[in-house]
Parts: structure tokens; C-alpha cells; sequence
């Protein structure tokens, strides 16, 4: 399957950006909009089932990370640095692991690194309907103080485009466990639902760099842009 992809910017370096689950490549706006004012062509995917890329009812946890690597090789990308964001990270760490894609510098931004899997489709896709229909700009506005208005909007548009059966698909097929390789880096909410204290020193002493930003929400960027862009030189001082 082939990904919806944004393309801003232009350079000789190339930062690929996957974004969380019921977000899309337009959550990313403002890290987009910086990277590219900085030299750097900036490629954003609408990961299977988000924003404009195609829905799969068949579709899986590999198969989606599978798709990651075979868009960027369908456009000819080598990426200078890849990020991604909780399921994108997820996504990513298993794309890596399998081989299939070449990421770069890897950054994981509050990601797991396994999936369960075997969740019962007709529940879970009932709870991704339930979570779509109350991301609407007036819930996000209570809900999410950290956000700002165009924040509201964009996470509002991405999850009226989000496909709660593409979702429910991959929760019900196969899980695993895919850990970032020695070198990588993970930047995590601290405290992090997804990358506790154990993990964090695990990760650690696997030889993965992991840094956290005290009191941040999970979605970084979000609510701690200035400390997020500080933690990553490696993909903000190009």
C-alpha cells in the first residue's frame, strides 16, 4: 500500500515525520513549518487508515510499517532523519527492525515498542468511533488546554479522516515487540504512560539515548515546543 505523503520545503537533507494514532501528517504542522524555514525538506505520511491515505480492513501491524518504507522508496527518499510519534513510532521501530527501512537518525517521540495485538475487532473498532466522535474543536478545546486553536482544528480534521476499521484491523492482528537499535533516540513525556522509569533505563542501557522533558503531554511538541525543538539537535540544527 502506497501512503498520502506532504512534502514541504526543499534541501539537501530530508526529515520523515509519522505521526500518532487518530492524527495525521497535518499534526505535525508547526515542527514542519520550522524544519523547513531551516534549509530542510520536510515529508510528512498519513499513516493506513489517517488523514488522505488509503483504508484496509485486512490491514496489519507489519503491513502498515511495510507501507511506510515501500511509499518513501517509491519516492525515491533516503531520510536524513525519521521521526515518529507513538503509533508512528511503534511503526517505525518495527520497520526498522524488520530491515525494510533505512531510517536515518531514528527519534521516537513517547513511543511504545510493542503491540499486544489479538484485540477483539468489533470492541476496539467501537472504541476508535467513540474516540473520533469526541475529537471534535470544542472537546479538544476543554480537554486539551495545551493546545492552541490552529492545534484544535488540525487534530479535529485529522480525526473526522481517521477509519476506525483500519485502526480496529491492525489492534486485532498479530502483536510483537520491535526495540529501537543502539544509537537511536527516544524523547519522552516525563511521566510517560508509554515509557516509564524501567523502560527508560532499559532503553538506556541498550545503548539507546533517551531524554526526557519533565511535564510534558504526550504529544510533545504540543505542549512543550521550545523544550522538544532544544532536545533534538539532530534534527532541528541542520
Amino acid at each position: 500500500m502506497l501512503l498520502h505523503a506532504e512534502t514541504t520545503g526543499e534541501g539537501s537533507e530530508t526529515v520523515v515525520l509519522l505521526h500518532g494514532m487518530t492524527g495525521s501528517a497535518e499534526s505535525w504542522w508547526r515542527v514542519t513549518g520550522l524544519l523547513a524555514d531551516r534549509g530542510v525538506r520536510v515529508v510528512a505520511i498519513d499513516l493506513p487508515g489517517h488523514g488522505h491515505s488509503p483504508r484496509s480492513q485486512a490491514m496489519t501491524l507489519p503491513g502498515a510499517a511495510a507501507s511506510v518504507a515501500e511509499t518513501l522508496d517509491a519516492m525515491d527518499i533516503r531520510p536524513t532523519v525519521t521521526v515518529g510519534h507513538s503509533f508512528g513510532g511503534l511503526l517505525l521501530a518495527a520497520a526498522v527492525a524488520t530491515g525494510r527501512l533505512d531510517p536515518g537518525v531514528a527519534v521516537f517521540v513517547d513511543a511504545p515498542f510493542a503491540s499486544r495485538g489479538g484485540h477483539d475487532r468489533v470492541a476496539v473498532q467501537a472504541e476508535y468511533q467513540a474516540d473520533r466522535a469526541s475529537r471534535t474543536v470544542d472537546r479538544l478545546r476543554a480537554e486539551k488546554p495545551h493546545y492552541g486553536e490552529r492545534d484544535c482544528q488540525v487534530e479535529a480534521r485529522a480525526a473526522s479522516r481517521f477509519d476506525p476499521a483500519t485502526a480496529a484491523a491492525i489492534a486485532a492482528g498479530p502483536g510483537g515487540t520491535w526495540l529501537p537499535r543502539p544509537g537511536s533516540i527516544v524523547v519522552r513525556a516525563d511521566p510517560s504512560h508509554y515509557v516509564d522509569d524501567a523502560t527508560a533505563a532499559a532503553l538506556t542501557a541498550s545503548g539507546v539515548d533517551v531524554r526526557s522533558i519533565p511535564g510534558a503531554a504526550h504529544s510533545v511538541w504540543y505542549s512543550h515546543f521550545d523544550p522538544f525543538v532544544a532536545a533534538l539537535p539532530e534534527v532541528f540544527d541542520r
